[in-house]
């Protein structure tokens, strides 16, 4: 028997549970949706995220709403798969989450008291260092390969840091990534291989990873910021290279610059 639509004005979480078990049924449901693993669909959980980011950085709610129901049912597919594998299902994962939330915010649900956000955050991250309990005594076990290198980066430095593994102040930071700079000129200035360029040229990213936390910037936010900023200009560029009938790989680098800074002034 088909199932219908849901009813736009009466959908719930139990209707999409509904329709995802249906396109895993075995016998009626969709042959691409059928033959999909953890594995498989991990990339496109990953996909869904990142285009959450870019719609609120788009700032653009319509399709932040679509984004986030793409994500959900991400969600709700790794569920479905986990149910099917007799590990756990929906319910688990919300239940699972709740008591976290309500373990982790005891100045909300137990009585706790924090006096800011900072505070906050260094409680979270004591409680999630207790959680992991203690382990092999391998400080930076656990943190996801699956992570943008940035984003990797901060967190292994983070986790290091608190070990006292880190720089007391700002300026030896700054000095590491000259240090870096200086190294990276060497090794390309030597004519090294291609595999010495690239090891001192991830140093040095290191290190600025490095430098922005220090600073108290995200440095993957910071880089998409940058990504964006510089496609803006870039546009900008473009449409003045074709307003003087030409274009970027016929215009002189001195009007390209110039065309640039204009761009910046705009801004």
């Amino acid at each position: 028997m088909p199932m219908n639509p849901p009813d736009p004005e009466s959908v719930t979480i139990d209707k999409l549970l509904h329709i995802m078990q249906r396109l895993r049924d075995p016998e009626r449901g969709c042959p691409w949706d059928q033959q999909q693993d953890f594995r498989t669909i991990a990339p496109y959980t990953l996909e869904e995220a990142c285009e959450v980011v870019d719609a609120i950085e788009r700032n653009n709610p319509d399709d932040l709403r679509d984004e986030l129901g793409d994500l959900l049912f991400q969600v709700v597919f790794h569920a479905q798969m986990a149910r099917e594998a007799g590990w756990f299902d929906f319910s688990g994962v919300i239940n699972s989450i709740c008591d976290k939330m309500v373990r982790r915010h005891p100045h909300v649900f137990a009585g706790a008291v924090v006096s800011n956000a900072e505070e906050q955050t260094r409680a979270w991250e004591e409680h999630k260092e207790r959680e992991r309990g203690p382990g092999n005594g391998n400080t930076l076990d656990g943190i996801p390969l699956s992570l943008s290198a940035l984003t990797r980066a901060g967190k292994i430095q983070k986790r290091a840091a608190k070990t006292g593994f880190d720089w007391p102040n700002i300026d030896e930071v700054f000095a590491k990534v000259t240090e870096e700079i200086d190294e990276l000129r060497e090794e390309i200035n030597a004519g090294s291989d291609t595999g010495r360029v690239r090891d001192e040229t991830g140093d040095l990213l290191f290190a600025v990873v490095n430098l922005a936390r220090h600073a108290g910037v995200d440095p993957e936010s910071a880089l998409r910021e940058a990504n964006s900023k510089f496609i803006r200009r870039f546009r900008k560029v473009e449409a003045r290279c074709r307003n003087a009938g030409s274009r970027v790989q016929e215009t002189d680098l001195t009007t390209l610059d110039n065309f640039w800074e204009q761009a910046k002034l705009e801004e």
